[in-house]
């Protein structure tokens, strides 16, 4: 059978149980086997005489084997295999007298056994290598791992030479010095499950390695009985093949395995790639990560891997922005409602706002579509770079879509620009006289409202406006200019249509209709953009708010639905570092909003621990103080009762310290009664291992209940939001809170995106040490968007000096996103604050490291980007134009738009 790298694990391995329990962990091919890398590689095993055994310290010895017995198991089914060993010659060289030992082996596998003692025969000499304990008073090693030495005179450096061949009988190395060596060198560890050990996986891999490099064999029929005797029946019936691998690095590159792998196995990375960075061949990589003879050999295949990974990325992302310029786009080059948006602003815009509006203007004027990622600070003005970019669209006569993650935000955002576009002098979007009495809220009643400014602008060059769109590729100069020609008339009428899940039938009907004309708009969506029904047939531009919540095969529809590609913009608030965004949205242009607006005050962040009464105390007087100001205030809670699971990693929540300004005695009676109604339910401090648990998270009914009855709230009224309320019962509490008749507000992290309450001065987060740097940085940003003093209390159950309060202190102490993305994916990793879309953890990224990895993808970007400039289709490089498009192929998640 000839092995490739995407021959099936199925096919080669006859243990089904293994073949499941390796594809649980995503390995189905041979090529998933060799890309499973070990995370770290154990330290060499020391070489030990009996004598020198340390109980519970794994060693490495030579010895002969006295005897041999089995024994079946009365008790249970099965056999014990004893062997008892003599460390005589091997002790003499260490210095020590010899001594004995027993080897013990536990099987229900017949077969298993005789294999066994056919090796462990009387008078062999073989290498062991295993954890020493004490059974009645005897040195025993149970199930150690062991090496068989040919009998007689081997090579005289010692060298291993494979798998030497004496008589019938075939064994593991021909010396004793080579078999000590093999068997004491480092060992690769990987994330193993209850299903399959560390060892098996090894094994596994091994075993393919050696049918790739011709020096194994498949296994069509049964492991046990058809197997060669170098070859380990596994007591789960596979097979390992161990003893077949090289066992110096001299002579690795000449081996018969690694000659063999090279063939199987070409390289990816160009030759003068490769030299320049002193890098390994790709088989060699692999044979070094999955079977190394020293550390040293380990990271630097590792490092050879970790390399490949960021050329590749890099230019299948490079490749995917120059691809992006072939597709058509609708040119909008109308900017004269934009710059009457910009002139109506009642503030002046930031430097960097002024740049990238005029970056995106320049991107949207060209006939290939703009791919743009706008990442900017909470509270940035990313909105008024968005809705300056969607009036150039529809100042050009064409259709723009914003689409937001939640109803709450659309609701936001077609409320914001609305108000943003009635203060442009002449442009006609809110003319009716019954709209200001209208529900902002009411979807139903903002369509209404919307069609009435429709209704009202048929007379003043509608049907000027109006066309039928049925696009076959980009406008040609004659369409354009007539665009031009109608700009005027689309200045005078921007319709902005709301569009999402929650909203009434009838309503709904009519905002997709309106969509559909293929009249110059604004559409403000949630996912329901994203349904069949949507149709925007002159579409020019999306826009993506907080890109991170949506996924790639969403964006795409918009993406793909008509025959012209719209320009895209993605805007996040969620902090990523330059060097993490230059990683993951490498095909687009990237700009960078870091400047606050004007008037904007810092926000002054304090850790509260929660077994501190009397600063509890204070905090809530505090809060007190600011909601009798006119002021709001936020709390946040990570679950929503005490009996969902799905909103924390507790099943119960636990007792809430909350203590009474100036009253500690009270401060003590309220934390002892909610102790007391709670412990009936709390679970154990102490887990299976004995470890203490963590604390279980605060929840919004308890919080809610139990502050709205301190004396610091007394005659405050509370509200409550979270997931799981109903679009209607979302709209009025947040009514509610804007207008100040619920002025504390309890809720889930729902509120993290794009809740602008200008009022709202002070937030509380509960558990906060259970949070993730950049949540807390987008969760503190809710407040401080008014112009007033805020504050942001972090309430912490954290020990002194440990990791959570160290993540607490980078918050408290800066303000910077940067910063503070930095320390999140330096605390947490790339998945948990990008997301795995973004992060690699469902890509084909399995060693590159954002933060650390920085200069190598740097490098490999600039050689990538040298490489396509000479041959843009990769057509002198096969194999890497292999592996560039099997990345994209397979990681859709990773290209954010290709």
């Amino acid at each position: 059978m000839s092995i490739t790298l995407n021959t099936t694990m199925s096919s080669i391995m006859t243990n089904k149980r293994r073949v499941g329990a390796l594809k649980s962990l995503g390995v189905v091919t041979v090529g998933d086997a060799l890309t499973y890398y070990p995370f770290r590689v154990a330290d060499p095993v020391p070489l030990r005489a009996l004598r020198e055994a340390r109980i519970g310290e794994r060693m490495a010895f030579s010895a002969s084997v006295r005897g041999m017995r089995v024994v079946p198991m009365n008790v249970r089914r099965g056999y014990r295999l004893e062997a008892v060993v003599d460390d005589g010659d091997f002790a003499v060289s260490r210095h020590v007298a010899g001594a004995a030992a027993r080897l013990v082996f536990f099987s229900y596998k017949k077969q298993y056994v005789d294999w066994l003692s056919m090796r462990l025969r009387s008078g062999a000499i073989v290498v062991i290598a295993g954890e020493p304990s004490e059974f009645n008073g005897q040195l025993q090693f149970t199930h150690p791992e062991i090496m068989t030495v040919a009998p007689g005179s081997g090579p005289a450096d010692g060298e291993y030479s494979g798998v030497v061949q004496m008589s019938a009988l075939k064994y593991d190395a021909d010396t004793v010095e080579a078999g000590l060596r093999r068997i004491s060198r480092p060992r690769p560890v990987y994330h193993a499950s209850s299903r399959i050990s560390s060892e098996h996986i090894h094994e596994s891999i091994v075993q393919c390695i050696e049918l790739l490099a011709g020096t194994g064999q498949d296994l069509p029929g049964d492991a046990a009985t058809e197997a060669p005797q170098t070859m380990k029946p596994m007591e789960d019936g596979g097979i390992s093949g161990a003893g077949t691998a090289p066992a110096d690095a001299e002579s690795r590159s000449g081996n018969a395995v690694a000659v063999g792998l090279a063939r199987a196995i070409p390289d990816v990375l160009p030759e003068s790639v490769r030299e320049s960075n002193h890098l390994l061949h790709r088989a060699e990589a692999f044979l070094a990560i999955h079977d190394p003879l020293s550390t040293a050999d380990f990271k630097r295949a590792i490092g050879t891997m970790r390399y490949e990974e960021a050329f590749v990325s890099q230019t299948a992302l490079l490749q995917s922005r120059s691809n992006v310029r072939k597709d058509a786009a609708l040119p909008c080059a109308g900017v004269a409602l934009r710059d009457r948006f910009i002139e109506s602003l009642p503030f002046p815009l930031t430097g960097g706002q002024r740049e990238v509006i005029d970056d995106i203007g320049v991107d949207m004027a060209r006939e290939y579509p703009m791919q743009r990622l706008l990442q900017g600070e909470v509270g940035s003005g990313k909105t008024v770079v968005a809705v300056a970019a969607m009036l150039q669209a529809a100042g050009s006569g064409h259709q723009a879509v914003l689409v937001a993650p939640t109803q709450v935000l659309a609701e936001q955002h077609h409320a914001t620009i609305s108000a943003m576009l009635c203060a442009i002098d002449g442009v006609e979007t809110c003319d009716d006289p019954s709209r200001d009495a209208l529900s902002p809220n009411d979807p139903a009643d903002l369509i209404k409202a919307t069609e009435s400014a429709a209704d009202d602008g048929d007379a003043k060059g509608r049907a000027a406006v109006k066309h039928p769109v049925k696009h076959s590729g980009a406008r040609s100069g004659k369409q354009d200019g007539a665009a031009h020609a109608q700009s005027d008339a689309n200045t005078r009428h921007v319709p902005v249509i709301l569009l999402t899940g929650g909203m009434k039938l009838a309503a709904r009907r009519r905002a997709l209709a309106l969509a559909a004309s293929g009249d110059p708009c604004i559409i403000v969506a949630t996912h329901a953009a994203f349904s069949k029904t949507f149709q925007a047939p002159n579409l020019a531009l999306v826009v993506i708010d907080e890109q991170h919540r949506f996924g790639v095969e969403q964006r795409e529809s918009l993406r793909t639905k008509n025959d012209v590609v719209p320009h895209l913009l993605v805007m996040t608030a969620t902090p990523i570092p330059r060097t993490a965004a230059m990683t993951w949205f490498g095909d687009l242009d990237i700009s960078w909003l870091t400047e606050l607006p004007g008037g904007r005050k810092p926000i002054r962040t304090f850790i509260v621990p929660e077994d501190d009464g009397r600063m509890m105390g204070s905090m809530f007087a505090h809060i007190r103080g600011r909601i009798d100001a006119g002021e709001r205030a936020y709390v946040v809670c990570p679950r929503i009762d005490a009996d969902d699971e799905s909103d924390g990693d507790d099943d119960t929540s636990g007792a809430l310290q909350i203590g009474v300004y100036d009253d500690s005695d009270a401060y003590r009676r309220e934390s002892a009664t909610a102790a007391a109604n709670t412990s009936a339910s709390a679970p154990s401090q102490e887990d299976g291992d004995g470890a203490p648990s963590r604390p279980p998270l605060h929840s919004v009914a308890e919080i809610e209940r139990r502050l709205s009855s301190l004396p610091q709230f007394r005659g405050i009224r509370f509200a409550t939001l979270t997931g799981r309320d109903d679009d209607a019962t979302k709209q009025q509490v947040m009514a509610d809170f804007a207008d100040g008749a619920t002025p504390v507000l309890v809720a889930t992290t729902v509120i993290e995106v794009g809740v602008d309450v200008p009022q709202a001065s002070c937030i509380v987060i509960f558990d906060a040490d259970r949070y993730g740097l950049s949540q807390l940085h987008q969760l503190r940003g809710r407040v401080g968007r008014g112009g007033t003093d805020s504050w942001a209390f972090l309430i912490s159950r954290a020990e002194d000096g440990g990791p959570a309060q160290q993540r607490l202190q980078v918050i408290q102490g800066t303000l910077d996103g940067a910063q503070i993305a930095q320390a999140d994916l330096e605390f947490r990793g790339a998945g948990d604050v990008l997301g795995d879309a973004q992060s690699g953890g469902k890509s084909g990224l399995k060693l590159l490291r954002v933060v650390k990895d920085a200069k190598i993808i740097a490098d490999a970007r600039e050689r990538a980007g040298r490489l396509l400039a000479d041959d843009p289709d990769l057509s002198g490089g096969v194999e890497l134009a292999g592996a560039v498009l099997d990345f994209t192929r397979g990681n859709e998640t990773f290209l954010t738009s290709s």
